[in-house]
């Protein structure tokens, strides 16, 4: 009898499961194919094409954070390199996390909450991007709700059923626990804050010592694992600092991507459910502090050193499609015993299905427009393209600073047979992200040796008064001004291509360059004179005045971005 009412209970919350996972799958393969790179997915591109031995000697110097990423994706474009393929992971583990957010519906609560909110994580547009960004992130949400899922398994004694149990779960389930909280964060180090959130869970439903001692001894032999990862990145923190001291807009902006319509009747509608779901009982005493405790404990500690960004957080969604569906269910409940009809129908589970497919329908042109190449900081295929327009073999070219180089490195064709006045050896070589550069006199000898000279550089370095510590990024930006006049410009995905000339009489031969300059490509097109390109002087812009003494731009190693 017992087996008998069991069977369908699993087949309902196993469909509760799948049909969420599905559905992320179907949301992250859509528009997959963007046909560019931006800057952060081309470091993980270009490192992970890299061998085993020269992926860790990077991560000694750099990026110490991805370093586990970058050994998977190694793997993965191992058998075919390309975007589709650098983006899959990120999409196979959008849907397990959308899987893992109903699974833990189905188990605090009931299947129809798993599935709403499995439901709800899939149709949420921050969940979307970050499904199709070749970076690590949609891999740690899916850690931290595989962890948290554990975490309830094990306070309810690793059963199949949610009732707490004194003693706390089996020991294999929180070893398994410590396992997946290690490999989360090992992916991402900022992924230890989960550990906050569960405490604060153990806190809420008041549980025995029994269980705190094995929470501790399962957490702690995560954060030892995570212990040498930490002190590494500690040394590499100049990585982030760009990032700038959150303030009350950094959570505004966050809750409204985490409410699945960042304004309007559905913002509205998922916060008033989100609050309606705080009442819920153990589901949230589980995912409110998955919700609220990392950014909180984030942007607390970013006061003081800044470490925020809403990608770092971004497993904390997870907790907050299970309110809304927990809140959802409440409400009907009340008004079903209102009504004196039982509200268990499967009626009430479609009208609810049906409500998030109009949350979708609505929601449409923003997930159209997190798939353009407009909604990504830059487009790296756009600069190549340019690139491959102007730049002939045999040209110079100078990357200003020398993070522009992250377009030819990812898109070479464009550079094919160019000559990079500025390098001295290869990232892959050298254990650097961009490769590491001459010093101030060989390239002012370099820079000697040639009439015309392509610059590939950030606006920000060509259009304020920027003036870097580097001595040799200072050779490039004041011999360049000095020696060479602007005769051709085009800006492409905020990216400027500037062709230079020599001024004056008595220039050298460009054919007399040094055969030392660094070779970005091989083959290719004939070179040619300036005429074609730098006759007219179409496109120039002189630098404008009155701008700030300093302009922040791109984070100088956005590896760590």
């Amino acid at each position: 009898m017992v087996c008998a009412r069991s069977r369908p209970t699993r087949r309902t919350g196993a469909l509760a499961v799948a049909v969420p996972a599905a559905v992320m799958l179907a949301v992250g393969l859509w528009g997959l194919d963007r046909g560019g790179m931006w800057r952060d997915e081309a470091v993980t591109f270009q490192v992970a094409r890299r061998t085993v031995p020269q992926i860790w000697r990077l991560l000694h110097g750099v990026d110490a954070v991805h370093g586990l990423y970058y050994l998977v994706m190694h793997a993965v474009l191992a058998a075919a390199p390309g975007e589709v393929v650098l983006r899959l992971p990120s999409v196979c583990a959008a849907a397990a996390a959308a899987g893992l957010v109903a699974a833990l519906g189905v188990r605090l609560a009931r299947p129809r909450v798993g599935l709403w909110a499995g439901l709800l994580y899939a149709v949420t547009p921050l969940a979307g991007h970050y499904a199709q960004e070749g970076r690590s992130y949609a891999l740690v949400a899916a850690g931290a709700a595989g962890a948290t899922l554990l975490l309830a398994r094990a306070l309810d004694g690793g059963s199949g059923r949610a009732r707490p149990t004194p003693g706390g779960g089996a020991p294999r389930v929180w070893w398994a626990y410590a396992g997946v909280v290690a490999v989360t964060c090992l992916l991402h180090e900022l992924a230890v804050l989960v550990l906050c959130a569960h405490a604060l869970t153990l806190a809420l439903l008041r549980s025995p010592r029994a269980v705190w001692r094995r929470w501790v001894l399962s957490a702690g032999a995560a954060v030892a694992v995570l212990l040498p990862l930490a002190l590494e990145s500690r040394r590499q923190s100049r990585q982030v600092e760009w990032l700038p001291v959150p303030d009350w807009g950094s959570a505004e902006r966050l809750l409204r991507g985490f409410a699945v319509g960042p304004e309007g009747a559905v913002f509205w509608g998922c916060v008033t459910l989100m609050a309606v779901g705080l009442l819920s009982g153990r589901t949230a005493a589980v995912m409110a502090p998955v919700m609220l405790a990392p950014p909180a404990v984030l942007m607390l500690f970013s006061r003081f050193m800044p470490l925020y960004h809403e990608r770092y957080v971004l497993y904390a969604l997870a907790g907050a499609p299970l309110l809304v569906a927990a809140g959802a269910d409440l409400v009907v409940g009340r008004l079903a015993a209102l009504a004196g009809r039982p509200s268990r129908s499967r009626a009430v589970t479609a009208a609810g299905v049906l409500a998030v497919a109009l949350v979708f329908v609505q929601l449409l042109p923003l997930h159209r427009y997190y798939r353009t190449l407009a909604h990504r900081p830059d487009n790296l295929a756009a600069v190549s393209a340019l690139a491959a327009g102007e730049v002939r073999p045999g040209d110079p070219v100078l990357f200003l600073p020398a993070l522009g180089r992250r377009a030819a490195l990812a898109y070479p064709e464009g550079f094919r047979g160019a000559r990079d006045l500025a390098l001295k050896a290869p990232g892959a070589r050298s254990g650097t992200l961009y490769g590491r550069e001459v010093g101030p006199r060989e390239l002012q000898r370099r820079l000697a040796a040639v009439d015309r000279l392509w610059v590939v550089a950030e606006p920000w370095a060509l259009r304020s008064r920027w003036f870097p510590g580097d001595p040799t990024e200072r050779v490039k930006l004041v011999a360049v001004e000095e020696r060479f006049t602007p005769r051709w410009e085009r800006e492409r995905s905020d990216v400027i291509l500037r062709l230079y000339v020599r001024r004056g009489p008595g220039a050298a031969s460009a054919a007399g360059s040094p055969p030392s300059a660094g070779v970005v490509g091989s083959g290719g097109r004939r070179s040619c004179g300036v005429g074609r390109s730098a006759a007219s002087g179409v496109g120039f812009r002189p630098r404008p005045s009155g701008l700030p003494a300093s302009r922040p731009g791109p984070s100088p190693c956005p590896g760590r971005r």
